[in-house]
């Protein structure tokens, strides 16, 4: 999983809000299903994959806090997050209770919901990610920051290790530019912009005798690691 292509189950049953929420996934690269009730939301889980849950909490059939435990219950280590026009500090406690990895109080902006699921996402991942990828006749191990082949070993600065990490975490998938930026950079500014650029060129150099192996430009948005599994 990488948190471009994951898996989640929107559990809304507000048709407006959910369709909306729903579409601004997709249209961020997420898989997302919508289901409008507790029972159905849950019986979607039991069906299919999922990465991340988001529950709003006055569901109809099962409420969040109850779809929440039945799904623990099937996997105790999904994310979930809350969506509620809830604010007491009881129902958000409750929320935590019921194991929610976080929570988010109705009216909310799509950004912020973004960028919690990407960090909800991340700390998943990070707990799952092998440091060793496979990119044709390189093996990249991320921890030593080397880059090896037959004929060859290449060792890697931290930031084009960082990147080419990315990369591979997100393989035929677009790594968003802002996303790369704010993840290595801690900033989106001009100038890094094209630092990073300079290091997506020697990222290219390096891999530049591996014809399976190709860094894509993917105007306004940012880059994909083509492989030749795409």
């Amino acid at each position: 999983m990488t948190t471009s292509n994951a898996r989640i189950l929107l559990v809304e049953d507000d048709v407006n809000l959910g369709s909306l929420l729903r579409d601004y996934l997709k249209a961020k690269g997420y898989n997302a299903d919508l289901e409008p009730d507790g029972e159905k939301g849950y019986r979607a889980f039991k069906k299919d994959h999922y990465d991340l849950c988001i529950l709003d909490i006055m569901l109809p059939i099962k409420d969040g806090f109850s779809l929440a435990q039945d799904i623990r219950i099937q996997n105790p280590d999904i994310p979930i997050i809350f969506l509620t026009a809830k604010s007491m500090k009881t129902d958000i406690l409750e929320g935590f209770r019921a194991g929610a990895d976080d929570y988010m109080t109705k009216p909310f902006s799509m950004e912020e919901l973004l960028l919690r699921i990407e960090a909800v996402l991340r700390r998943t991942i990070r707990t799952e990610q092998l440091p060793v990828f496979t990119l044709g006749k390189y093996i990249f191990d991320s921890n030593k920051q080397v880059l090896t082949s037959a004929e060859k070993i290449i060792n890697l600065t931290t930031k084009e290790s960082d990147l080419l990490k990315m990369l591979c975490q997100h393989p035929n998938q677009v790594l968003e530019r802002n996303y790369a930026l704010k993840s290595i950079w801690k900033d989106d500014n001009y100038f890094n912009a094209r630092s990073m650029d300079v290091y997506i060129t020697k990222i290219r150099k390096h891999l530049s005798d591996e014809p399976e192996i190709q860094i894509l430009n993917v105007h306004g948005k940012g880059y994909k690691l083509l492989t030749a599994k795409d």
